[in-house]
């Protein structure tokens, strides 16, 4: 939710030229709905704090990419501006005469004018300034000033945190390459279901709560895509072959295991996104979440696409 009032960004003008600095500016295909792809692509370049990627995270946590959603705290629209702020600071994206915090072609642009305004304002407190914008976004500038850094708000720290694990699972980096048409629906439907919490045994029906666990939620997001796999987490391990390590792709399904030498011990699945991170319904107590998939019972990993 964007917070604190400070005075509008002057270097809109100038985003034609890019001001994104060394941060990626690609997007990883399929992550980004097609109706705001190039917005996303312009707008994220605004100032080097932020990033196509970054822009897109922020969007899908505030709003899940719903131009209509509308919280309790009555934030509004696809970048959730409260009305205080959205009146100071929604700017005219589009040049069609008005600021309509409904309409994503006003409301995008806005953000990322939000975002590098926030940057600037907190550009004297010490630590990773990206970071310190992000915490900014979320409690304030205000309070980042306060406190040099990001608050010691749990909030605000796992905002920051999530918006940048979400940034690697939506740029396209140097190296990376892109997931599959099959593989990026898969991580589309995943994505879809962060934070919904763990339920063993369970398949994402309504019997279920809309509740997975793991080989649940990678069973339904390639039945989601035309693909059929097993139900249980070791017998998804043969459903295609095996990259390595540094073969793995975004969409590959990565599997942990009590015994690195039994396929029959694996106890754990997740489907890899990219930049050694997972969407995965991790234990009892969880929720859907991003994970490291470097651990020491990490078996492999299966390719079940098709394409």
């Amino acid at each position: 939710m964007a917070l604190l009032v400070v005075g509008t960004y002057v270097a809109a003008s100038s985003i034609m030229g890019g001001g994104g600095g060394g941060r990626p500016t690609g997007l990883a295909k399929g992550t980004v709905p097609a109706a705001y792809q190039d917005l996303v692509r312009k707008w994220g370049q605004l100032c080097p704090e932020i990033s196509p990627a970054l822009l897109a995270a922020q969007l899908y946590q505030e709003s899940g990419w719903r131009p209509d959603a509308q919280s309790p705290a009555e934030a509004q629209g696809i970048a959730q501006f409260i009305p205080g702020t959205w009146a100071t600071h929604g700017i005219d994206g589009d040049k069609d005469g008005d600021r309509d915090v409904w309409d994503p072609k006003d409301a995008i642009p806005s953000a990322a004018s939000y975002d590098c305004e926030l940057a600037d304002y907190v550009g004297d407190v010490p630590g990773n300034p990206t970071e310190n914008m992000l915490a900014a976004y979320n409690a304030g500038a205000y309070r980042v000033i306060q406190y040099q850094g990001v608050p010691p708000y749990s909030e605000t720290q796992n905002y920051v945190q999530v918006i940048q694990k979400l940034e690697k699972s939506f740029a396209a980096n140097k190296g990376r390459v892109d997931p599959s048409k099959q593989a990026a629906g898969a991580i589309n439907y995943a994505q879809e279901k962060l934070g919904t919490p763990y339920l063993w045994g369970g398949d994402g029906t309504p019997e279920d709560g809309g509740r997975f666990d793991c080989s649940g939620l990678s069973k339904a997001a390639y039945k989601a895509v035309g693909i059929e796999l097993p139900r249980l987490a070791s017998a998804q391990w043969n459903t295609g072959p095996h990259p390595g390590r540094d073969e793995l792709l975004p969409g590959d399904l990565v599997f942990f295991a009590h015994d690195l030498n039994d396929p029959a011990s694996i106890h754990h699945v997740g489907i890899y996104v990219g930049d050694g991170q997972m969407i995965d319904a991790p234990y009892t107590g969880a929720k859907i979440r991003f994970d490291p998939i470097d651990s020491p019972d990490y078996f492999g990993a299966t390719r079940p696409t098709a394409d």
